[in-house]
């Protein structure tokens, strides 16, 4: 028997010792996402991408619980916790079936690159509701939770990996990420950026992810200051460490930093980047021909890969978490911890009297905006697939039975007409006729995933927003309902703030 298949020793003399059995290519192999098979050492095919933000996300059916700019209003740590336990509860039962399929595809892994600990700083940020605000002690305490909770108390086994991301000081401009330059005074990276970054490693994160931008010159997945002097030397950080995806191809393309694929992969390598998220590391082995990396450089991120991976009982004969099956997913116990934390994410700004409805009194409800009985605009991004939506229509049907509920969208989400040959507020007139008509509007506005998030495509802003007001025609609804003589309670969905 091997080292690397005895299960007494440790899993880092384990996985150094898995490493020095394969060639310098085998080793190379394991440094890109979709790591490649091994037979003579045991290597499965293994795909690191896995998002579990707010939930199991991309790979079908699992618990969609509130996004997390929304989780982070509860200020409930322990709650946070128990959520990310129930997530990796589902991961492991979702890897486990996948595992007995042979489908090792993309999303299909128990290494999640969760949590976001980015600072909110800019309310219009389009991925501002991955984070948890923009406050660094509230990030930094719902992070280790959020770690706590995905890896487990298991004495010897993490449940699964989580990932602290995107180091750092990544808090947009959405359409310049792969552009900019976050310049930063070391002031504000003691007490604002970096700190829930350093929490994370104090709890024993397993992995972390480099940022898009530059950060005070350095491109983040290549820096110096950030990966080598500090993660690794003045925190002690052990984990491992991914780009994010396609950020390597940054450094030539957009940033500047280096000229070619080859420079890139040597300058990311060189300060401690592991793996790859992208196709950069293809080049590792040119690199190594071309002197510029050290075999020893492969080697040992190579090792740090297969030591997470150990952790995770990949090379072992059983886990304590392999017979979790399928029937956890969405299961009554996780819906109700899904509806205790959307309960506590919820946040009531003003109230002048109208809520709680009564309902013995109401007889007739006009339920009215864009974001009313949208699907969309309940699941945020990064989000998996639930077994049942109910939408703020339905619910408000299925809380008031004895009333009459009339729907109208009211608007688009931002353009300025429903029907594309109609006119500007074209559903006007309905919203007025069924305000008029009813006891209490329900006027449900704000975003979704498709106006706001991570660089949508062919968006003048990239998901970012221009301003903090809801679109113009949103606004002129508002206006529209509120100036009529029923009572309005507003209902906003959306990521991010805004201006009312």
């Amino acid at each position: 028997m091997e080292k690397y298949q005895d299960e007494s020793l440790s899993f880092e003399e384990r996985a150094r010792d898995m490493v020095d059995h394969m060639t310098l290519e085998e080793c190379a192999s394991q440094m890109l996402f979709g790591a490649a098979r091994v037979e003579r050492v045991g290597i499965q095919f293994y795909n690191w991408w896995n998002e579990a933000l707010h939930g199991v996300a991309r790979c079908g059916m699992a618990t969609v619980f509130p996004q997390a700019i929304g989780m982070a209003a509860s200020f409930d740590p322990e709650l946070l916790k128990e959520v990310a336990d129930a997530i990796s509860t589902e991961g492991r039962a979702k890897y486990n079936m996948y595992q007995k399929y042979e489908d090792y595809g993309i999303y299909k892994g128990i290494t999640f690159w969760s949590p976001n600990v980015n600072i909110f700083r800019d309310p219009r940020w389009g991925r501002g509701q991955e984070t948890y605000g923009e406050d660094p002690f509230l990030t930094a305490r719902m992070g280790v939770a959020f770690v706590e909770g995905l890896q487990g108390n298991d004495p010897r086994y993490l449940k699964t990996a989580a990932c602290a991301k995107h180091f750092a000081v990544h808090s947009g401009p959405e359409k310049l990420r792969h552009e900019f330059d976050a310049q930063a005074t070391l002031q504000d990276m003691e007490e604002t950026y970096l700190p829930a970054f350093k929490a994370l490693v104090d709890c024993g994160v397993e992995g972390f992810m480099g940022a898009y931008n530059r950060t005070n010159g350095e491109p983040c997945c290549g820096s110096e200051a950030l990966l080598a002097d500090l993660l690794r030397k003045k925190w002690g950080f052990k984990g491992y460490v991914t780009s994010d995806c396609w950020a390597i191809s940054d450094f030539h393309l957009h940033h500047g930093i280096t000229e070619t694929p080859v420079e890139s992969v040597a300058l990311a390598l060189k300060n401690g980047c592991d793996m790859n998220c992208g196709n950069m590391y293809a080049y590792l082995m040119k690199a190594y021909e071309e002197g510029v990396i050290t075999e020893e450089m492969i080697r040992t991120s190579a090792a740090r890969l297969l030591t997470t991976r150990m952790k995770l009982g990949m090379f072992d004969r059983k886990t304590p978490f392999d017979s979790i099956g399928m029937d956890v997913v969405d299961c009554p116990e996780h819906q109700e911890l899904n509806l205790k934390m959307a309960r506590e994410s919820l946040v009531l700004l003003k109230n002048n009297g109208i809520l709680p409805l009564d309902k013995k009194k109401i007889r007739k409800i006009a339920v009215i905006g864009p974001n009313a009985d949208s699907v969309t605009a309940l699941e945020g991004n990064y989000h998996g697939t639930a077994n049942q939506y109910i939408t703020v229509l339905e619910g408000i049907r299925a809380e008031f039975p004895g009333a009459r509920v009339n729907y109208s969208e009211g608007s688009h989400l931002y353009k300025p007409s429903l029907v594309d040959s109609g006119y500007p507020g074209d559903r006007l007139a309905e919203a007025k006729g069924m305000t008029d008509e009813a006891d209490v509007v329900i006027l449900v506005t704000g975003m979704e995933e498709t106006i706001e998030g991570e660089e949508i495509a062919g968006m003048e802003f990239g998901g970012d927003r221009q301003e903090l007001y809801l679109p113009e025609c949103q606004r002129e609804l508002v206006k529209t309902v509120c100036e009529r003589n029923t009572p309005v309670v507003l209902v906003n969905l959306s990521g991010s703030a805004v201006a009312v």
